[in-house]
C-alpha cells in the first residue's frame, strides 16, 4: 500500500463519513448511516484499515467483511421491511473500501433505478430524526459479536 493514499484518503484522514452519522463497529469495518436519506436506510459500511481493492484484502478479512456486509444488509431489510437491498462498492470518488447498503421500500420513487441514477435533493435528516433513525437500526444489530456503539 502506498503510504501517500492513506495520507490522501478522506476516511483514514476522518474528513469522511461524519462520526454523528455513526452506528456500529464490528471486527473489519464500520457501520454510519448515509448522510443523505432520500432512500430511508441506506448506509455505508467502511472498512477499518486503508485498502482500495477486496483482492488487497487477505482471505480472511475479505469473508468477515463479507459477514458484516450481509449482516447490515439483513438488519436493513427488516428494519425497514425492504423489498430488495442494493450494493455498491466503487472507489473511484471515495478509494478506500466501502459498502453502500441500500434498502429499496415498496414505495420506493425509482425502485428499477440505481441510486445514484436517481436525480433528487439529498434528505438530510435532524439530529432528532438521525439519532432515531440509527436507534432503530441499533435495536436489530444487538448481537454479542459485535460493538455497537449509540
Amino acid at each position: 500500500m502506498n503510504k501517500d493514499q492513506v495520507k490522501h484518503c478522506d476516511v483514514c484522514r476522518k474528513k469522511w463519513p461524519s462520526a454523528e452519522y455513526r452506528i456500529a463497529e464490528f471486527a473489519q469495518s464500520i457501520a454510519y448511516l448515509h448522510h443523505d436519506q432520500f432512500f430511508p436506510g441506506w448506509c455505508v459500511l467502511i472498512l477499518k484499515h486503508h485498502a482500495t481493492e477486496l483482492f488487497h484484502l487477505s482471505p480472511e478479512v475479505n469473508a468477515q467483511l463479507l459477514q458484516e456486509v450481509t449482516l447490515l444488509a439483513k438488519v436493513l431489510q427488516q428494519t425497514f421491511n425492504a423489498v430488495k437491498i442494493n450494493y455498491a462498492l466503487f472507489g473511484n470518488l471515495v478509494p478506500h473500501i466501502h459498502w453502500h447498503i441500500i434498502p429499496r421500500l415498496e414505495n420506493d420513487p425509482a425502485i428499477r433505478h440505481a441510486v445514484f441514477a436517481v436525480d433528487h435533493e439529498p434528505k438530510i435528516l435532524t439530529a432528532q430524526e438521525r439519532e432515531q433513525r440509527i436507534h432503530l437500526i441499533l435495536q436489530s444489530l444487538k448481537l454479542p459479536e459485535i460493538h455497537c456503539f449509540p
